[in-house]
């Protein structure tokens, strides 16, 4: 009777193991199967993305022609302040020793590959969402440090520029949000919180705020 109890006992106690086990054994299978994102996020990498080939590649062309001819004027130089002639001549302009526009030409592209391939409902591990929210925020370091050329060095402004800034803004808020709301970038619960309630906020005030300075620059010139 004694051993009954002992055999029986030891099989209860044995119970919540491999339960345990299980519920672990899922968790790292859901981990290495990936993590795929809304459609709402991979429409906004293709678009975001598109925005910012479509001025790189016609800035590229602006190049060339410009390399053919030093009198050539783009088509985006409208004014003295709204002139892509005089920030295509900087040297802020060729910041790695060749034209940034090819760098956003291989940039952005991968973020439309990106965009395309969550669409069909990849799953993404967690270095791949690290690694593109690295790139978004590499790329929003570069723009930011070319509004201030642009704005208080060059004293000109580029629309085509000024598309492509703000595709980057909206795509690192976007991939930043993500990562953060499924924790796969550590940040506090706060931040966690104002993620997934008000993820649309950040990327709003830092669009206005580089709005204003544009607009304040330049105030005695959009005012005359």
């Amino acid at each position: 009777m004694s051993t009954g109890l002992h055999r029986s006992a030891a099989r209860v106690g044995a119970q919540p193991g491999p339960a345990h086990d299980t519920a672990h054994d899922t968790s790292a299978g859901s981990s290495a199967r990936g993590l795929a994102a809304s459609r709402r996020l991979a429409l906004l990498l293709v678009v975001t993305g598109a925005a910012g080939l479509l001025p790189s590649w016609v800035i590229t062309l602006d190049e060339f022609a410009l390399l053919k001819d030093p009198n050539f004027t783009p088509g985006c130089s409208l004014n003295p302040v709204i002139a892509c002639g005089s920030v295509m001549k900087s040297a802020q302009a060729s910041v790695f020793g060749f034209p940034n526009p090819m760098l956003g030409l291989v940039a952005y592209g991968i973020v439309v590959c990106a965009g395309m391939s969550l669409l069909t409902g990849a799953r993404m591990p967690r270095w791949y969402w690290l690694t593109l929210n690295a790139g978004c925020a590499f790329g929003v370091g570069f723009v930011t440090w070319l509004q201030f050329q642009s704005l208080y060095r060059i004293n000109a402004l580029c629309l085509w520029c000024c598309l492509a800034w703000v595709a980057t803004i909206l795509m690192f808020w976007a991939v930043t949000s993500f990562t953060v709301r499924h924790g796969l970038l550590p940040a506090p619960r706060g931040a966690r919180l104002l993620a997934e309630e008000f993820g649309w906020v950040l990327p709003v005030l830092h669009i206005g705020a580089v709005g204003m300075l544009v607009l304040t620059r330049w105030w005695n010139f959009w005012t005359s």
